[in-house]
């Protein structure tokens, strides 16, 4: 855990503001590299992962910038309400599970809303690798897209491509065009609402472009628990205790009832700090912090969101 306070509150948007993060001790904070992430404690009980969008070859500052969400759970309602400057918050060292690849050639970078946090820290990277590099960068206004101004200039203005559902309908974005010729070298990053990104993805593989050079990053998962969801029971290993997980309920929710401990942040299947050990039983994943073959292996699973194909699992808990 680090210990930081917030040196700078700025409005970047309609309904959008950046916090700029220094350790109160005045220490150098942890490296990290674009599409990093951290925790941030906003009250009791409140952990949510924002994006890391400064440059990563800063090391006195973290900045990251928060969406005022009508439908917030505490987070952003907090951020925005109750972070002032001269705060002090509690926040976990930078995790990456969007990291930017630099081998590749061209870069097309395609950020919706509140989605430009990591593509900004990528094209930052982008802009000291001297990599060839656009980026795309979409919402319903002007109004509404955060670090206008910053982008708008040097070194970034030559990269950058608006595209606001309310503009003229020159600027408006054609997927199909952009995306058209794929070449065996380039990368295609997104990140922004579900949807958005759905058509981003479904839009390249059409073109051709391949699942490899394709990336993107989510930052709400699907509904944790399901219509059809059976329940299950979950075997504590080491005291041999057996708990029922109830259809309606997750696993999670039900160790944290018994008192068992279990480490959570997201509470979606994004950030995998809840990943437990299985011991026997087949999970049914639902995260999407593991890759295929780590689910494959069914030697661990997230009780965030995942439940059992088995009658019970057995846990290393």
């Amino acid at each position: 855990m680090l210990e930081v306070c917030v040196s700078r509150k700025t409005a970047e948007a309609e309904g959008v503001f950046s916090f700029e993060l220094k350790a109160v001790n005045g220490a150098v904070l942890p490296a990290f590299t674009a599409g990093s992430h951290v925790d941030v404690h906003v009250a009791p009980g409140v952990i949510r992962q924002y994006s890391l969008c400064n440059s990563p070859q800063e090391r006195g500052r973290y900045v990251i910038a928060v969406l005022n969400e009508p439908t917030s759970r505490g987070g952003s309602r907090g951020m925005h309400s109750d972070v002032v400057e001269g705060s002090r918050l509690t926040i976990g060292a930078p995790r990456n599970l969007f990291d930017l690849d630099l081998s590749g050639d061209r870069y097309l970078l395609f950020a919706g809303g509140i989605g430009i946090t990591p593509i900004l820290a990528m094209a930052h990277t982008l802009v000291v690798a001297r990599k060839s590099f656009e980026l795309h960068y979409c919402g319903r206004s002007v109004e509404r897209l955060a670090f206008l101004d910053l982008l708008s200039d040097v070194p970034f203005a030559e990269h950058l491509h608006l595209h606001v559902d309310n503009g003229p309908y020159e600027q408006r974005l054609d997927v199909a065009k952009i995306l058209a010729t794929p070449g065996q070298g380039d990368q295609l990053y997104v990140c922004g609402p579900s949807g958005f990104m759905s058509h981003i993805q479904s839009s390249a593989q059409a073109c051709g472009w391949a699942d490899q050079q394709i990336h993107r990053e989510d930052f709400t998962a699907a509904p944790q628990v399901l219509e059809g969801d059976q329940p299950f029971e979950i075997e504590l290993s080491r005291s041999g205790r057996v708990i029922e997980v109830p259809a309606q309920k997750t696993a999670l929710e039900v160790l944290l009832e018994h008192n068992v401990e279990v480490e959570s942040s997201c509470e979606q299947g994004i950030c995998g700090a809840c990943i437990t050990r299985v011991l026997a039983g087949e999970p049914e994943h639902r995260d999407q912090y593991m890759n295929a073959a780590e689910h494959a292996r069914n030697d661990s699973f997230t009780p965030c969101c995942s439940r059992s194909r088995s009658p019970r699992l057995v846990l290393d808990l």
